[in-house]
């Protein structure tokens, strides 16, 4: 009879019992553990788990003076039910895309953020709301904007024994909306082939600032700044994907793959962005 698998596994209830455990068995982290099975080579053996799930101080979304705070164990779900301002929206229509109810159910928004793929579904709305990612070891604390934190494909500023313990979200103006749209092969359960998300802050019938982010169109998703700044102080009535030029969104480079090439992402991301920026305006699309 072949042998059992056994593995070491560690579910820690407080973040310092946690970050002992990381500092001294060097372990594998997990949470919702969505990705890390898929993700195993055949054959491929895991020597430590360290499960953060029961960790209470990393659950939870809530208010601070300075702005939101969103567990290292908080789940799509959580993100779902939260009573979050409209500059949320974005993240909201995100958290529906990723995966089916029960991985939303499991997955969390920090584990999307380090599992670091070019079409986390997370990345751009966080991008669009300035998140900064607070990273914990033995030794402190020290905080990222999210996007210095996420540095490559499947790559994050993450240094042995540290965890994401948190993201927080600055404040924002009650006068802010966001959109989020998402381009896949097929409406659910799919990887996006590339996506948009904005936040908008009106001034009359004018938009008079505004954030946006692409993913599936670099090696990480990006804010296109010149876009940002094309959009003020236009009505969305305004805002025409044929008057957005290709300059605007020269910081992407998308490749070709099997669910869309180089050519078709660049055709399809000005009207997602015009899309999303309509969204964030609350204008049906």
């Amino acid at each position: 009879m072949e042998e059992a698998w056994a593995v070491p596994y560690f579910a820690p209830t407080s973040s310092e019992e946690a970050l002992s455990i990381l500092r001294d068995k060097a372990p594998r982290v997990v949470a919702g553990c969505t990705d890390i099975f898929p993700a195993l080579k055949p054959g491929e053996a895991i020597e430590n788990i360290l499960d953060l799930s029961r960790v209470a101080e990393m659950h939870g979304i809530t208010e601070t003076e300075d702005g939101w705070r969103i567990g290292g164990a908080a789940t799509w779900t959580d993100i779902l039910n939260a009573p979050l301002p409209s500059a949320f929206d974005g993240l909201k229509l995100a958290a529906r895309e990723v995966g089916s109810v029960q991985i939303q159910n499991r997955g969390t928004v920090a584990g999307n953020i380090c599992n670091a793929s070019p079409a986390a579904d997370g990345v751009p709305p966080l991008l669009t709301l300035d998140a900064t990612v607070e990273i914990a070891s033995a030794n402190g604390t020290r905080t990222l904007r999210l996007n210095q934190f996420i540095t490559g494909v499947r790559q994050v500023d993450l240094n042995p024994g540290e965890i994401v313990t948190a993201l927080f979200i600055p404040a924002v103006s009650n006068q802010t909306g966001s959109g989020f749209i998402k381009l896949g092969s097929r409406k659910h359960l799919v990887i996006s082939i590339a996506m948009a998300a904005a936040t908008v802050e009106m001034y009359g019938d004018q938009i008079a600032k505004a954030s946006v982010a692409v993913g599936s169109c670099s090696p990480v998703a990006v804010r296109l700044p010149a876009l940002e700044t094309a959009f003020i102080g236009k009505t969305p009535g305004q805002i025409r994907t044929a008057d957005l030029a290709p300059a605007l969104f020269a910081p992407l480079s998308p490749i070709s793959d099997v669910r869309g090439s180089a050519e078709y992402r660049l055709d399809v991301v000005p009207e997602l962005c015009r899309r999303a920026v309509l969204q964030a305006c609350g204008v049906a699309v």
